[in-house]
């Protein structure tokens, strides 16, 4: 059988597997995941894949594509452990995030490229994708991952001050202790935004480079000038640069140690409700309860 014919159908299992881990149904995710060659945006092969029993990297026999397409984290920089990150998860979050065609998605985190090109899909030629990423080396990567992607733009800076155009969907993928205010403003009425918050306390003892971060996924959705809020998902991620600040942390860290963050119904954009009514309060926004 061809190669490429044989990766196709791989492809199409992997998406399946990938639509069981996330627990969810949806054809469209399902599809993009299946049509986009991870191979593309994870650099040449053999690749390091982080398995969870050892905390570790542990390479691939060898440069077999096949070996790319499970629920696994493949390495983009191990010795930062910034990796191209869990397929389901991502799968999930897109599933909630509702990207549909023609809407334009700012992907805030874009690494080199493999989700931003699924939002790509997810979208079609008559929608569009802003790709955001700060590390200069990664977003050149992403961006010759890319070219042939019509609909995508890549931009190499802070994804919480890059300026955007109005945006249906904001897709962020790295943990942040409070939402940007350019991110709040930038969602356009009805849009979304996939808002990773973390603290610091999920794994003590761990390494500065590592991935000491873990928290909760919350579900923003714009109505007029308001804000719905909810928790879908718990998370470990990278943390977001820019997107964190002592302070920030230390009462995020106080709301995750209290509980109730599944209670949470509404982002508010003051100071103004009383602290029973409040999750999170940080500077001038909430997170809180009807």
């Amino acid at each position: 059988m061809d190669p490429q014919a044989e990766l196709r159908i791989v492809r199409g299992a992997y998406a399946k597997q990938i639509m069981a881990a996330a627990n969810i149904v949806d054809p469209r995710v399902a599809a993009a995941f299946a049509a986009i060659p991870r191979e593309d945006f994870v650099g040449p092969g053999p690749w390091m894949m982080l398995r969870w029993w050892s905390r570790d990297y542990v390479p691939t026999p060898d440069a077999d594509p096949v070996y790319l397409y499970t629920n696994d984290l493949i390495a983009l920089r191990p010795e930062r452990r910034l990796n191209n990150g869990q397929p389901s998860l991502h799968a999930y979050l897109m599933h909630q995030a509702a990207p549909s065609a023609g809407e334009h998605v700012v992907h805030i985190g874009t690494g080199t490229g493999y989700y931003t090109a699924i939002l790509a899909h997810l979208v079609g030629p008559s929608g569009r994708v802003t790709g955001i990423e700060y590390d200069g080396e990664l977003a050149a990567r992403a961006r010759a991952n890319l070219k042939a992607c019509a609909n995508v733009e890549i931009i190499a800076g802070d994804g919480t001050l890059v300026p955007f155009d109005s945006a249906d969907v904001i897709y962020v993928n790295a943990g942040c202790t409070r939402p940007a205010v350019r991110w709040l403003d930038g969602l356009a009425d009805g849009g979304r935004l996939i808002l990773p918050l973390t603290s610091d306390e999920g794994f003590k003892g761990g390494a500065p480079e590592q991935v000491a971060r873990s928290g909760a996924v919350f579900r923003v959705r714009r109505e007029g000038a308001g804000y719905q809020a909810a928790w879908i998902s718990p998370v470990a991620i990278i943390p977001c640069d820019g997107g964190r600040d002592e302070a920030s942390e230390k009462v995020l860290a106080e709301a995750f140690a209290s509980g109730g963050w599944q209670k949470v119904t509404r982002l508010y954009r003051d100071a103004e409700l009383p602290d029973e009514r409040c999750w999170l309060r940080g500077d001038g926004w909430c997170l809180a309860y009807d």
